[in-house]
């Protein structure tokens, strides 16, 4: 597997915006935001459910991940998806840095991918509690 999901209650501008404060209480800045609904609907006119992928980055974490390996940052930021299901249900995605940084054949960057991916477990369970 490459992440993780969870479904959330609300409204999906609520789950963004209850991703991005979950986000913050364990280190991690939004650097980006891509509105793919929007982008396709203005590229291809598709409409499709609302779909944001949010870049999210903890910069010492990140830091240490540069140190260790300069080419990491080809596997940054970690992705977090907020998406609308056609039933209406919002799903949260998280990428999965263990896998990711699994790739990279450097102890220091596994067990910092562990490290990463227990604080994204953290903020998917704020989500649901």
């Amino acid at each position: 597997m490459y992440g993780f999901t969870v479904k959330v209650s609300g409204a999906f501008d609520d789950a963004v915006q209850r991703v991005t404060e979950a986000l913050q209480q364990e280190g991690f800045g939004v650097l980006t935001e891509i509105d793919v609904k929007a982008t396709l609907k203005k590229k291809l006119d598709l409409d499709r459910p609302a779909y944001k992928i949010l870049g999210a980055c903890n910069p010492q974490l990140a830091n240490q991940a540069l140190e260790a390996e300069p080419d990491i940052g080809l596997l940054l930021p970690c992705n977090v998806v907020v998406r609308e299901d056609e039933d209406g249900s919002v799903v949260v995605g998280f990428m999965d840095p263990a896998a990711v940084l699994g790739l990279v054949q450097r102890p220091e960057l596994h067990q910092l991918g562990d490290e990463v991916r227990g604080r994204l477990e953290r903020v998917r369970d704020t989500l649901v509690s």
